[in-house]
């Protein structure tokens, strides 16, 4: 099993070279990476990674909104997009992780009870169907897979069973699946084990999170007045069951990695907690998955 973790905590808290991040990961039982927006398309320093034979790089990852209503910032996001596409073939990494983006201009004189609270995912289809047609060609000819994040906290439509279903119907490719994250269906209230079986060719990715429920908070401001309810914490701290999930990912047939993506506040500030907050997520896959 490969366990990898995403790099941007890592960087964000001053380990923020390809070789310190890929060095600290192989000394601390990691034999992958995630490579986060941070990091430069640094072709040399990818190869010397890569040809160390310890830590691969399992993922290029990029997350913006593509159907920004700024046409300058969209275009800029889509042709970054594109470059990691290019530099991730050219490295021999297979999976690019990315947003759908978000129109927020077809919600302009739209009303349904929802629309007060939240933009209707929905509406955004036919525009990421026209963006992301030609990007997915390009990925194809480059062989390399694209795989949504199913992440709402932003540009992102790909987020529930729902929009995945409506999303592969119009984006038919077999380049094209998910990078999936249980921990963003808890707090929707989705169910994070039913699913994966009828997604099992679209697991691309595996994003290992969990999420907390503070159920007394929940109770005073529910779900709409904010998000004080929940908190992503690292694998084992919420309300996931991971054995439960080992065994749907097993009978899925997925053989990916296991990607921490570290977003636990009990362990952020310093790079002391980053770092314990990233072996204590690796022990406890270890011991779920081995």
């Amino acid at each position: 099993m490969q366990y990898c973790f995403l790099t941007n905590i890592i960087a964000s808290a001053g380990v923020n070279t390809l070789s310190g991040i890929a060095d600290w990961a192989e000394n601390h039982g990691f034999n992958s990476l995630e490579v986060g927006p941070t990091i430069p398309l640094d072709e040399a320093a990818y190869s010397a990674v890569l040809s160390g034979g310890k830590v691969d790089i399992s993922a290029l990852i990029y997350c913006r909104n593509y159907l920004s209503t700024d046409g300058d910032e969209a275009n800029t996001h889509i042709a970054e997009l594109k470059k990691r596409i290019e530099f991730a073939a050219k490295m021999g990494v297979p999976v690019v992780v990315t947003s759908t983006g978000i129109d927020k201009s077809v919600e302009e004189g739209v009303y349904d009870r929802a629309d007060s609270i939240r933009k209707t995912p929905a509406r955004s289809l036919d525009k990421v169907e026209r963006v992301f047609t030609p990007i997915i060609e390009f990925a194809e000819k480059h062989g390399v897979k694209i795989a949504f994040e199913n992440c709402p906290l932003m540009g992102n439509i790909a987020i529930s069973p729902a929009m995945w279903e409506l999303l592969f119907e119009r984006l038919d490719s077999k380049n094209v699946g998910l990078a999936y994250d249980p921990s963003h269906l808890v707090w929707q209230h989705i169910d994070p084990y039913k699913y994966i079986p009828q997604f099992a060719d679209k697991l691309f990715h595996f994003h290992a999170k969990d999420t907390q429920i503070d159920r007394e908070q929940l109770g005073k401001c529910g779900f709409l007045t904010d998000f004080s309810w929940w908190d992503y914490r690292i694998a084992g701290a919420g309300e996931l069951d991971w054995l439960r999930l080992r065994d749907a990912l097993e009978a899925a047939g997925y053989k990916g990695v296991i990607s921490i993506e570290h977003e636990d506040s009990n362990y952020e500030g310093s790079l002391e907690l980053v770092t314990e907050g990233l072996v204590k997520g690796r022990t406890f896959l270890q011991e779920i998955f081995e």
